[in-house]
């Protein structure tokens, strides 16, 4: 398993924001996090990447635990926030530079890949303007790009397509499935369904800070009984005005 969450809580006072919840990501899938605003996405992520530290339970990250080896874990992910930050005064490509010196990439190699991915994401356009001036998308672009210059295994991504023109959109999504096919890990939160169920391999669906629903999108149907569509079976699991049952699917 590339990615293990057991068992993991987080309370805020007497709010469970995340309540006992399990999943695990494998090599080679896109996984789909879904949840309403406030549903504990965020809480769940933030453990995941090691900003938050769980009350209980464990996170394994490509079989280094989280709360002990956290440095071992950390450095065979990446993490790309909503909220894209880049700093103002330097340029995308000097950002890529930045972020490939931290990680002590060869310089070889990080020019090979930074001319890679910033042609992948139409950053070249605008590689040699100041951050300061990037709209959202463009930001989140660049972000992305630099996020992928250490060959992660697993990619954490939070509404990744957000302020993506319809073309990048697309080739963001071909770009998770090339890197799930080539055996990485992509964990994506998003509450764009139509890009989840176009992409994704298993499906958790997350309300209250429980795990709701969990599996394949055929699963999901199938437990449905009916040939809905994600959003369907979304809007129906947490509609807070008829709580269902907890979905337990294989896979």
């Amino acid at each position: 398993m590339s990615l293990t969450i057991e068992n993991v809580t987080k309370c805020y006072g007497r709010l469970r924001a995340v309540d006992d919840i399990s999943l695990t990501a494998d090599a080679g899938e896109v996984f789909a996090f879904l949840g309403p605003n406030g549903a504990g996405k965020t809480t769940t992520i933030k453990m995941l990447t090691g900003l938050l530290t769980p009350d209980s339970g464990t996170i394994t990250v490509c079989g280094h635990r989280m709360s002990t080896d956290g440095q071992a874990a950390k450095s065979r992910m990446a993490y790309v926030p909503d909220q894209p930050f880049l700093y103002g005064k330097l340029t995308a490509r000097e950002f890529m530079t930045l972020v490939s010196q931290m990680y002590s990439i060869d310089p070889a190699v990080a020019e090979s890949r930074s001319q890679h991915y910033m042609e992948r994401l139409a950053v070249m356009p605008f590689a040699d303007q100041l951050a300061e001036g990037y709209s959202h998308g463009m930001k989140q672009r660049v972000v992305l790009a630099a996020a992928l210059l250490h060959d992660p295994h697993v990619l954490v991504v939070d509404e990744p397509m957000v302020g993506l023109d319809p073309r990048t959109v697309r080739a963001v999504k071909e770009l998770f499935r090339e890197l799930a096919d080539n055996g990485r890990t992509v964990f994506m939160s998003t509450h764009t369904l139509d890009i989840a169920e176009a992409i994704s391999d298993r499906i958790s669906i997350i309300n209250q800070g429980r795990i709701i629903a969990q599996g394949t999108l055929a699963e999901l149907k199938a437990k449905a009984a009916q040939e809905h569509r994600l959003e369907d079976i979304f809007l129906e699991l947490t509609n807070p005005e008829e709580p269902s049952d907890v979905v337990a699917l294989a896979g």
